[in-house]
């Protein structure tokens, strides 16, 4: 059943344009797949994907909606900064960032939210 069955994270957006250039522009993505309903597929070349889709309900999620895994977290902040994306930074129980980066136990994680509202994640297990 699903446990053979391979999943496909699904972000929302109020502009499609805007997230192509954002997807493109800012974190260096490839051209997406454009899909029958006009959505935009993006794939990994580990074989992971995810989808872009038009949507009023764009930007309302106050969690994170999907997060890459990196060797390289300092690296990529650093890449991605030069691009224009900014980092969040957060203090609340159980979750405080320094310059955008909170490390927990076995994991370093930053955030920042894309040009529709979405919340992603970096993600460096150690």
């Amino acid at each position: 059943m699903l446990d053979k069955a391979e999943t496909i994270a699904v972000l929302p957006a109020a502009d499609l344009q805007r997230a192509r250039g954002f997807y493109q522009d800012k974190l260096g993505l490839g051209t997406p797949e454009e899909t029958a309903d006009g959505g935009l597929m993006y794939r990994s070349p580990g074989g992971s994907r995810f989808l872009v889709y038009e949507t009023g309900n764009a930007g309302t999620a106050k969690n994170t909606a999907m997060c890459w895994e990196t060797d390289d977290l300092d690296t990529m902040m650093s890449d991605l900064r030069g691009r224009g994306v900014t980092f969040e930074d957060y203090d609340f129980p159980g979750l405080k960032t320094e310059n955008g980066v909170a490390s927990n136990e076995g994991e370093r994680s930053a955030w920042f939210v894309d040009s529709e509202g979405n919340i992603l994640c970096l993600a460096e297990m150690s």
